[in-house]
């Protein structure tokens, strides 16, 4: 074999190698997830910490509209929802509407808005709309939420969040 033939098949073998392995989108992975969405939302409304923090993966890393400015992983993130729902007494409702979701294999990224509702411990009516944007990763042969953003338009005169966000 010529030294030419040799460093084009050794060029060949290297390309090959080196291409990257390409998850293909399957249209049940957009099923998954919106089926992930609906635990979630069901986990929510049952104030059920462990079952919301299921949709998750353990190293979730995540921008809440609370402070602190982010929380990193699922134990910081699951005091966050046991603080949330002590601002409740009764039974709360919740939504996700809009879910939009794209799909590449084992990573995925979605956006929905998502409306909680319900009393304070005082009685009072309580209604937070807010925008959320996910990024899932299948693990597992499951998709569970990576990172996500939460968040709501601010009045920027007034330095007011706008909670009821209407388009």
């Amino acid at each position: 074999m010529s030294k030419l033939n040799l460093l084009l098949n050794a060029c060949a073998a290297v390309a090959v190698l080196l291409t990257p392995v390409v998850a293909t989108a399957q249209p049940s992975d957009e099923a998954g997830i919106r089926a992930l969405e609906a635990r979630f939302a069901a986990a929510v409304t049952a104030k059920d910490v462990g079952a919301i923090m299921k949709t998750y993966a353990p190293d979730v890393f995540v921008f809440d509209v609370v402070p602190p400015r982010q929380y990193v992983g699922e134990a910081a993130y699951a005091e966050d929802w046991r603080t949330l729902f002590s601002g409740f007494s009764g039974p709360i409702h919740f939504e996700i509407s809009d879910l939009a979701i794209s799909t590449d294999g084992v990573i995925a990224y979605g956006h929905s808005i998502q409306r909680l509702s319900g009393a304070d411990p005082s009685g009072h009516a309580v209604d937070m709309t807010a925008r959320v944007t996910d990024v899932y990763r299948r693990i597992g042969g499951h998709w569970r939420v990576v990172q996500e953003h939460v968040s709501v338009p601010v009045d920027l005169a007034t330095g007011k969040p706008d909670f009821t966000s209407k388009p």
